[in-house]
């Protein structure tokens, strides 16, 4: 009996312990990496003050937010401003006009990087290929604001470069900036100028850790050079492209308004507003902060879903996911 109460006791010291030596084990850990923890610290910040800290406000989703008497007096009136939107005349335009450009972009946008960098991993001329990429880099580097001046410019109905040139061609050209059928063809196209020779990037980072005795073997055994790049290649950006897919599915919902906004006029708003583009407009010019935190809310929940998803889909179709 003495030695059952000795060993129960020492079971409860034992259990009583174990977290605090996980405790001292961490803070250990830490004193000994002090570096480590203190090089990561201005990133860890950042994200916490300027991506975890406002998430306070988003209660204000659930309230009818009165500036004068703040986050906390405000009255909650639960999921009222989210019913409004579902129910507007409004809704199922801009849910609409937000997927169409983003699946225009996915479309268009995706697989130029990805052949591109496969056509700059075959050139053989150094300075010819750091001439091609310098060319295409270079638009990634213009601001929104001026590339958009710059496209304003070009599609001017009355001095505009590609207005002229087709004219030229003994061609009528369309009304590009304020025909509501080509403002999503405008917006994607000018994109695709600006970010696909950037995001060859990544994929070439890829293409660097290619065996080359893979394309060796591949050459004795009488392969194509179109074979060797479907076949060994291909498969090598295959988690990249994966990764990629799953971070550009998951912001679907999320089409940047800066350029739609500063291409935006009266005439083509039938095709041009989208769901951030809404939200500028009811939080900031109309003074709606809940309905528009609302909506924003709705956007980022849609996002995340479907961030998750397709992970998951990825994740259970092959080894490749983010987590």
């Amino acid at each position: 009996m003495q030695q059952d109460g000795k060993s129960a006791l020492s079971r409860n010291v034992s259990v009583h312990t174990v977290p605090n030596n996980k405790k001292n084990t961490l803070w250990r850990r830490m004193i000994r990496n002090w570096e480590l923890y203190l090089f990561i610290a201005p990133a860890f910040l950042y994200f916490l003050i300027f991506h975890y800290g406002p998430m306070y406000g988003i209660q204000i989703a659930f309230k009818n937010f009165i500036p004068t008497l703040g986050i906390t007096g405000s009255p909650w009136i639960g999921f009222d401003h989210f019913v409004r939107f579902f129910n507007s005349y409004y809704f199922w335009d801009l849910l609409w006009n937000t997927l169409s450009i983003s699946l225009y972009e996915l479309a268009v946008g995706f697989p130029l990087p990805i052949i591109l960098a496969l056509a700059f991993n075959e050139v053989k001329d150094s300075f010819f290929k750091r001439t091609v990429q310098t060319v295409t880099y270079a638009p990634h580097f213009i601001s929104v604001v001026v590339m958009s001046g710059m496209i304003i410019t070009f599609l001017s109905p009355s001095s505009g470069m590609i207005v002229n040139f087709v004219e030229m061609l003994g061609i009528q050209p369309p009304q590009f900036l304020t025909d509501p059928a080509w403002f999503k063809s405008v917006y994607v196209l000018s994109g695709v100028w600006q970010s696909t020779g950037w995001g060859t990037i990544i994929y070439l980072a890829a293409l660097s850790g290619v065996d080359p005795q893979l394309h060796e073997a591949a050459v004795v055994d009488g392969a194509s050079r179109f074979k060797r790049i479907l076949h060994i290649n291909l498969p090598a950006i295959i988690p990249t492209i994966t990764i990629l897919l799953i971070l550009n599915m998951g912001s679907i919902l999320g089409v940047g308004f800066e350029k739609i906004l500063l291409l935006q006029n009266p005439l083509n708003m039938s095709s041009s507003d989208v769901i951030s583009t809404f939200v500028y407009r009811s939080g900031l010019v109309d003074a709606q902060y809940s309905f528009s935190t609302a909506i924003g809310l709705f956007n980022s929940v849609i996002n995340a879903i479907l961030l998750i998803v397709v992970n998951q889909i990825a994740r259970r179709t092959s080894e490749n996911s983010l987590w």
